[in-house]
């Protein structure tokens, strides 16, 4: 900005008495005499010529001073849009919910209200799509937290989940020989021009590698996230905070706070490069997850190569059933795959599992019920669990299977410092059951009255508790949640014979092989010694009794299935 300033500077480093621009005016048309002489000092004509040469060449100066300038000025202008369209729709969104609220004694406030959340959504949604960028993915992340957020606020923002940006070829050409120093066409003697599939921080091309003739996929950054990250991070921020100030018992900056820390994090295809290999190690030694990680060729902050491995979205039914893929296999391995991050030693957690990060390939060379590949994308957001944390949700785990409250409420104070006065809620958003039925027995069928139960008390008032607790509890529990919430959607999606019943008694299943191990891990010394047979003993017979209990619930509603019977909810 400064080096167009001193360009004109020049100009504006006079000495002469200033005179205002009409009086110029007159001067230049009007002959000047000399008050020694007789006649014109100059011809008019020749006055004006020399008026002309002047504004030019003034003109030049300032075109040249614009022009230093020109990005800079954009870059601000642009940034006062983005920054007035979030500001200007958040207080509009604001006043009218403080005058709708005042309307709470009038006999269709219901409706006054939800017509309230439509109107504000649609604002806010008008000013996600224009503003763009992580915009997009956090209307996407609110789109599916129908648990905090009215149903009109979630319906409203679906459309988002589909609506990517897509940038220009020639773009990515130029942030390529940006970040590399090389074009294109030096890595790549294939390059398809139009991408395969768009996200709302990255597109992925087909390519042929030119050294190799290998078939890849590349993944590349939206260039202009790079430009606008922290600003709208910024503005997330204030937003989030400015509703707290306003509607205190709505406290959602925790949001904001985990874009903060995930969003740099996705935006670095390096380390995701790094994480897709640590989990493709990892699972090379897990023979019950048929899990494929493709090959990471190289990474840069912004572009990632990796093996091209094709496959179908989990709820792509049509494939599944035409390949003869079992639906309630695809939803046991999942399940298996994504309680193996959460549960197993050292094991990696995918905290972004969504339909669109995982695909379905047939593979016939495996056994008859798993002729399927789990293909697993997009590692940019991960989390190491703690091994005293995964040990203590496990445990927590089995006393909800086994009804046992001051178990559950001990553990529950470990994983997630939850007091009394919030474990009820906590219980509930753990199983998604009413918490009557977690401390009865979790494995009963799900009935209309539980399902219009949970309903009331989302109205009642369990909303605010649930956002407070949300705010409260450690940041990788809430990625636990929001994993756990992803792989229940994807069930769902599945539509299996044997219902949700079957990927928890899996989680059961994993949590008991980690109090297990744990116990194994204490022993020392010869099991000859008494004391650590003993030990052993009740260790082992403790997981057996569990496994012997989930094994005949899972025969149990494999009867159901074959029966045609109704899938247990």
């Amino acid at each position: 900005m400064m080096s167009g300033f001193n360009i004109i500077s020049p100009f504006l480093r006079r000495t002469a008495p200033w005179t205002c621009r009409a009086c110029l005016r007159r001067q230049a048309l009007t002959p000047q005499r000399n008050t020694f002489a007789t006649k014109p000092t100059e011809p008019i004509a020749k006055i004006k010529r020399r008026r002309r040469l002047a504004i030019a060449s003034g003109g030049l100066a300032i075109s040249a001073a614009v022009v230093t300038v020109n990005d800079d000025a954009k870059h601000a202008v642009t940034a006062v849009q983005r920054s007035s369209r979030v500001v200007s729709t958040l207080f509009i969104n604001i006043n009218d919910y403080r005058r709708t609220l005042k309307r709470d004694q009038e006999e269709d406030y219901d409706g006054i209200l939800k017509a309230c959340h439509l109107r504000c959504a649609k604002r806010t949604l008008t000013t996600l799509e224009r503003n763009g960028s992580i915009f997009i993915k956090l209307g996407q992340h609110l789109s599916s937290m129908n648990y905090l957020l009215p149903s009109e606020w979630c319906d409203t923002f679906i459309p988002l989940q589909d609506k990517c940006p897509i940038s220009s070829y020639e773009s990515i050409e130029e942030m390529v020989l940006k970040d590399t120093g090389h074009n294109l066409s030096e890595y790549f003697s294939e390059f398809e021009r139009i991408p395969i599939g768009a996200a709302s921080l990255a597109q992925v091309h087909q390519a042929v590698v030119k050294a190799t003739g290998q078939k890849v996929a590349v993944k590349v950054q939206h260039p202009a996230l790079d430009e606008w990250a922290k600003l709208d991070l910024g503005l997330t921020r204030f937003t989030f905070e400015t509703l707290k100030r306003w509607f205190p018992e709505y406290d959602l900056t925790w949001l904001s706070e985990e874009m903060e820390a995930s969003l740099p994090q996705e935006l670095d295809f390096y380390r995701e490069g790094q994480n897709a290999i640590r989990a493709k190690q990892y699972f090379a030694n897990v023979r019950d997850a048929p899990v494929i990680i493709p090959e990471v060729i190289w990474a840069k902050r912004r572009i990632l190569v990796m093996e091209y491995v094709g496959g179908h979205r989990p709820d792509d039914l049509e494939y599944l059933d035409s390949h003869g893929i079992d639906r309630d296999e695809v939803s046991a391995a999942l399940a298996r795959i994504f309680n193996e991050m959460i549960f197993g030693t050292n094991a990696p957690l995918h905290c972004d599992p969504h339909g669109g990060n995982i695909a379905i390939r047939h593979n016939p060379s495996r056994r008859a019920k798993a002729n399927f590949d789990v293909i697993m994308y997009d590692h940019g957001l991960y989390r190491d669990i703690p091994m005293n944390l995964r040990r203590s949700y496990a445990k927590l785990w089995l006393a909800v299977l086994d009804a046992d409250e001051p178990r559950m409420r001990q553990y529950a104070f470990e994983v997630a410092g939850i007091r009394e006065e919030h474990f009820p809620l906590f219980a509930s958003a753990i199983t998604g059951r009413d918490y009557s039925i977690v401390k009865e027995n979790i494995a009963k069928p799900r009935s209309m009255q539980e399902k219009e139960t949970i309903s009331e008390a989302l109205g009642d008032g369990m909303l605010e508790s649930l956002i407070q607790l949300l705010g409260q509890v450690p940041r990788v529990i809430l990625l636990i949640l929001k994993t756990n919430d992803l792989t229940r959607s994807l069930d769902e999606n599945l539509h299996t014979r044997q219902g949700p019943a079957r990927t928890f008694l899996i989680l059961a299943r994993y949590a008991s092989r980690t109090v297990y191990e744990e116990q194994l891990e204490k022993l020392t010394g010869s099991l000859f010694w008494l004391p650590n047979l003993f030990a052993f003993l009740r260790a082992w017979g403790a997981h057996f009794r569990v496994e012997l209990k989930l094994g005949l619930y899972e025969q149990y509603l494999l009867l159901r299935a074959r029966l045609g019977m109704e899938a247990v909810a």
